[in-house]
């Protein structure tokens, strides 16, 4: 007993041991299990072509720079509504056969943001087809490869009528009489990432975000609240399309700074696009509402941010003013 550490033999059997109980418990056990795991009602099946983007994007090793898991903490309530659960990862998470296990998604950095509700965050085609031509065209810090290969060159005359015509800033074309076109991988790849969209639970049990703690501010009645930051709130939710200054895309995402439509006297429409959403094609891509993601605390504090910057001086946007046309745009669709 005594000599068991110089017993090479006891040694290596007792390492070995351990090492097999260890990957049973911790690998293969849980690979089993997923078998007993459920899609959420609310999920709808992958179709083909996400299906071929989910291959694109694990070929093109999307996963080592992108995690999709909504940890249980409060930070991470800007990546989802909610901790993920087993029954996210249903579809993409199927047995290849007996022995083998389709790749993870799950990531471990998060060199780019979390991926797990982007298809909420960001819904418009457009903006992703950039991203992936050259992701500094819409948020000039990234450090994300460019994937032109995903990508074709095309005279203006060669353009058919099925050709996805990518809006790309001349200062970012090799060639500014060439035009770029998106390819099938391109649009599949777009079709996975927009697909990514956390599901309603429907009374299935998930565990909360672990809070955090947070700023209060004092309400006129003395009571508090919490205090939300309408500079950072725009910078996770909308400087990737209109830009941290405010200036949007030329051709993909219109300017915030001078906007007639942020600086009205009246906010409604302003308004309104937020909760709503607006399809200003051609001219400019589509933004989707954000009516399910945003408070109505924090779609105030993101306008008054975005009225107030940038040389915009218009007034104040109240929690009032929100309720009071979030309620009358739901009247009118009811």
């Amino acid at each position: 007993m005594f000599n068991f550490h110089k017993n090479h033999k006891s040694l290596a059997l007792t390492s070995f041991l351990v090492f097999l109980t260890l990957s049973i418990l911790i690998a293969v056990v849980p690979a089993y299990q997923i078998k007993d795991t459920k899609p959420l009602p609310s999920m709808p099946e992958m179709s083909e072509e996400e299906m071929m983007g989910l291959s694109i994007y694990v070929s093109e090793n999307c996963a080592a720079c992108h995690t999709q898991q909504v940890r249980n903490i409060e930070m991470d309530n800007v990546w989802g509504s909610r901790p993920s659960i087993p029954s996210d990862y249903y579809y993409s998470k199927k047995r290849m056969d007996i022995w083998r296990q389709s790749p993870s998604l799950l990531g471990s950095e998060r060199t780019g943001p979390d991926l797990t509700d982007v298809g909420n965050r960001q819904a418009g085609k457009e903006w992703h087809l950039l991203h992936l031509y050259n992701p500094r065209t819409v948020v000039k810090e990234s450090v994300m490869p460019s994937y032109p290969w995903l990508f074709e060159e095309k005279n203006e005359e060669d353009i058919t009528d099925n050709d996805v015509v990518v809006a790309v800033p001349k200062e970012f074309l090799k060639n500014p009489n060439k035009k770029i076109v998106a390819t099938p991988k391109a649009m599949n790849l777009v079709a996975y990432l927009i697909s990514l969209k956390q599901a309603d639970l429907q009374g299935t049990p998930s565990g909360d975000f672990i809070p955090a703690t947070k700023k209060k501010k004092k309400n006129a009645d003395g009571s508090e609240s919490p205090e939300y930051d309408g500079e950072a709130l725009y910078a996770s939710t909308c400087a990737s399309c209109h830009q941290p200054n405010g200036e949007g895309l030329a051709g993909a995402f219109p300017p915030l700074a001078g906007s007639p439509i942020v600086n009205a006297d009246d906010p409604e429409l302003f308004i309104s696009i937020i909760l709503k959403g607006y399809d200003a094609r051609p001219e400019y891509g589509m933004m989707i509402g954000f009516e399910d993601q945003l408070s109505d605390e924090e779609i105030a504090a993101i306008a008054t941010h975005e009225r107030s910057s940038w040389g915009n001086n218009a007034s104040e946007i109240t929690l009032e003013q929100v309720k009071e046309i979030r309620e009358y745009l739901n009247n009118q669709t009811q």
